[in-house]
């Protein structure tokens, strides 16, 4: 007997169910667009801000240096005491400190003679070199106003010793200080005779010679006020290890023992802005430091956080970007950050002059337009 086929319920043509992308295919998705973006973000150069240029007298003593250099250091004295963060922002009594502290033998010497080096030098220039595993030999040059107690005459009675040096009187003060005076303004300091007759008989170009502390020098963006390269390793993980020496944290995960080179420098104009370079062995390892370093700053800036609001305001003001082998760290401090706390009256909202004074600023602002740069 013949038998019909069963038919199916369902129409012949019916579209089957479309399936749902499964979880383990979007995130390799996701996950391969965020390692290429990482991979661009890595590998891209970011813009940087023009370096301003070296004076042309400070080039040229520059270039006098001795040797190499693993750690030189420039303080414009003058040109901070004439900013106006120095002149307002700054109380009396710090300007008034003697807050620039130097060898006790030279310290006992400026006493003796009523020289203030924070109020009386213009301008200083140190280079550090490598002697041996001990020892580093020292540079100093130093502008500024002194008096008759600093001439060679009596700085050779007070030595143990003097001799000359390409036409010039050195005194030895001690065996590991000589001091020299090529002109009324300038003071020459040194760790031995030696590093100060190689400075006044100049044999080749040290821009030329150090061409790590050249470029260095290069990428300092300020250079007026204050600036110090690190060209050596050895320096600059240790200087960053003594600065970080509380938080063993930041030690390890900011990959401080593979940092190679750094530079910063500082412009002192109504607030405080500065740079700095931290130069890695390779750009992974700027990388993560730059990504620690920004997440610390963020997290410890936020909402909620025990930091005091001082310095969370103080964070807020600093950005960090990993830019090749390098972690840039830059900072825009304005002068409100080092002003005095604000009267009572005028935070509790009790009228005084300070309130006063506030309420009238806010009241002038209102029908204002946004002000002008």
């Amino acid at each position: 007997m013949q038998t019909t086929p069963r038919t199916s319920d369902t129409p012949e043509h019916q579209k089957k169910p479309r399936k749902k992308p499964s979880l383990l295919l979007i995130t390799v998705i996701l996950g391969t667009i965020g390692l290429i973006g990482q991979l661009l973000w890595v590998n891209w150069p970011k813009p940087t801000a023009e370096s301003e240029p070296l004076a042309t007298e400070l080039n040229e003593v520059i270039d006098r240096l001795p040797g190499t250099s693993d750690a030189l250091i420039y303080l414009g004295l003058e040109d901070i005491r004439q900013s106006g963060f120095w002149q307002e922002a700054l109380p009396d009594s710090i300007k008034q400190m003697n807050w620039l502290q130097f060898d006790t033998t030279l310290t006992a010497l400026a006493r003796e003679n009523g020289f203030r080096p924070a109020q009386d030098i213009d301008t200083l220039l140190v280079q550090f070199q490598h002697r041996n595993s001990t020892t580093q030999d020292f540079l100093g040059i130093v502008w500024g106003d002194f008096p008759d107690g600093f001439d060679m005459q009596a700085l050779e009675k007070r030595g143990r010793q003097a001799t000359t040096i390409a036409g010039q009187r050195c005194a030895g003060l001690r065996d590991d200080l000589w001091i020299c005076r090529p002109s009324e303004r300038m003071v020459l300091l040194g760790s031995s005779s030696g590093i100060l007759s190689r400075y006044l008989q100049k044999s080749s170009s040290f821009l030329e010679r150090d061409s790590t502390t050249a470029a260095l020098i290069g990428k300092a963006a300020y250079k007026s006020h204050l600036w110090f390269t690190l060209s050596s390793t050895n320096w600059t993980i240790g200087a960053l290890q003594s600065l970080t020496s509380a938080n063993k944290d930041l030690q390890t995960l900011g990959n401080l023992n593979r940092i190679r080179q750094l530079v910063l420098s500082l412009k002192l104009d109504d607030g405080i802005e500065g740079q700095s370079e931290w130069i890695y062995e390779n750009r992974r390892s700027a990388y993560f430091a730059s990504t620690f370093l920004w997440s610390a700053l963020k997290l410890s800036s936020t909402p909620g956080t025990r930091t005091p609001p001082q310095i969370k305001q103080l964070l807020d003001n600093i950005d960090v970007m990993q830019n090749l082998e390098s972690v840039m760290i830059t900072a825009d401090l304005p002068p409100e950050l080092f002003s005095r706390n604000p009267d009572p009256a005028s935070s509790s909202g009790t009228p005084g002059p300070a309130g006063a004074e506030t309420e009238e600023r806010r009241a002038d602002a209102k029908p204002r337009s946004a002000p002008t740069p």
